[in-house]
């Protein structure tokens, strides 16, 4: 469960981080540390005191093993066609299941846009479903992201 977890926030990394990791040469890297700062996020959600401080750093090592074992597994053609259809679930109409696949690699996913919303900073968010299917192991996710003032997007806890 811990496994599942974790995976699918790194989805959402992956997935709406895509566009700023076209040339990285190292996907493995990539996915390590974004692994790591995920997993550090949800770590530090967790408990109070030093039971925070120590969840936090178990979320950096567990988020960082799991964002490289992904990293290994998505090509630039998988976070290519990631990339495009959450650039089109940015616009797309509340419910409309965005698909991607990339038939090299056989990897595949969807994202729904599901609400949208505002931040306390005025932002405009929205919350997404995702789904992705590397290796022919289906992990889902559940994120929001949003609009920065450059209008870029970013996740948001």
């Amino acid at each position: 469960m811990l496994r599942k977890t974790l995976l699918a926030p790194l989805a959402c990394v992956l997935l709406l981080s895509a566009c700023q990791a076209d040339n990285m040469g190292n996907k493995e890297a990539f996915g390590t540390l974004a692994g790591a700062g995920v997993g550090g996020l949800l770590g530090s959600q967790i408990g109070g005191g030093t039971g925070r401080v120590a969840a936090t750093a178990a979320g950096v090592v567990i988020g960082g093993w799991l964002g490289n074992e992904i990293g290994a597994s998505l090509d630039s053609a998988d976070r290519a066609a990631m990339s495009g259809a959450t650039s089109r679930a940015y616009t797309a109409p509340i419910g409309q299941q965005i698909v991607w696949n990339n038939p090299q690699s056989g990897n595949s996913g969807t994202i729904t846009p599901v609400r949208d919303g505002t931040a306390a900073n005025g932002a405009f968010c929205r919350e997404f479903q995702q789904t992705i299917i590397v290796g022919g192991q289906q992990q889902q996710a559940y994120g929001r992201a949003c609009q920065q003032p450059d209008g870029s997007w970013k996740i948001v806890p």
